[in-house]
């Protein structure tokens, strides 16, 4: 990834911000109270001078945090909170900044741990599919010599997906984009040939563990694949 397209994705993520913050004026400015309607994207784009793509994902990011409502074929309306609370959430959602790389592994793992025993406890037959079908991509790609970053982080979003959990699920689909974008930029974690075995084998025994209902040997699994990761990204 060249330093133009960070750069592109960096004002992308500033451009976002500003028009969550424009919302949130205009809510203030037009007193609106729960339940009450805002204009249309159309609108929106032209009073705030920007696409209707970047309006429609700063909705969709109020909409995950609860703080608008889009209901088809009627529009997008403020949700039954007060004004206090909708300006505290957007004042934090505008503070979260771009997170640092070792804060996202970080968050990723403390996560993942109370995940994976989840899914090792709750998984069905099907997610138990899905899981071995990422683990088969990630292999797959891994022994080609191709970078499976991606497949990687598929493989855990589908133990997330295990889990049962949608908060849990919905933290890690959050976190993912950043992740992916941070592996990229700096080319972390690349690994050589001689630990690709032992990276596909320590997915295996995490899914192992998953497939055998086992919590703590699942817990106990995913905390050595991602010593390996800590090892590597910050001590190498």
């Amino acid at each position: 990834m060249n330093l133009e397209v960070i750069t592109r994705k960096d004002n992308n993520k500033e451009s976002l911000n500003a028009i969550i913050g424009k919302i949130r004026d205009y809510i203030n400015y037009k007193n609106l109270e729960p339940q009450d309607k805002l204009p249309s994207e159309r609108m929106l784009s032209e009073k705030f001078e920007a696409s209707r793509s970047s309006v429609r994902e700063a909705i969709q990011k109020l909409e995950f945090y609860g703080i608008l409502k889009s209901i088809p074929q009627s529009g997008t309306f403020v949700a039954n909170i007060g004004k206090i609370a909708i300006n505290a959430i957007i004042d934090d959602i505008l503070r979260l900044g771009v997170s640092d790389f070792k804060s996202l592994v970080e968050t990723r793992i403390l996560i993942e741990l109370k995940t994976v025993r989840l899914a090792a406890t709750r998984r069905t037959e099907e997610d138990i599919e899905d899981i071995k079908v990422a683990l088969e991509a990630y292999a797959a790609k891994a022994l080609s010599g191709e970078n499976a970053v991606q497949e990687d982080l598929i493989f855990h979003l589908a133990i997330a997906k295990a889990s049962g959990n949608s908060t849990i699920n919905n933290m890690m689909l959050i976190i993912t984009p950043e992740i992916l974008i941070n592996f990229e930029k700096y080319h972390v974690c690349d690994k050589n040939e001689n630990d690709v075995m032992d990276r596909i084998n320590e997915h295996k025994e995490v899914f192992d563990a998953i497939v055998a209902q086992n919590p703590q040997l699942a817990k106990q699994k995913m905390k050595e694949h991602f010593k390996s990761l800590y090892e590597y990204c910050y001590h190498s």
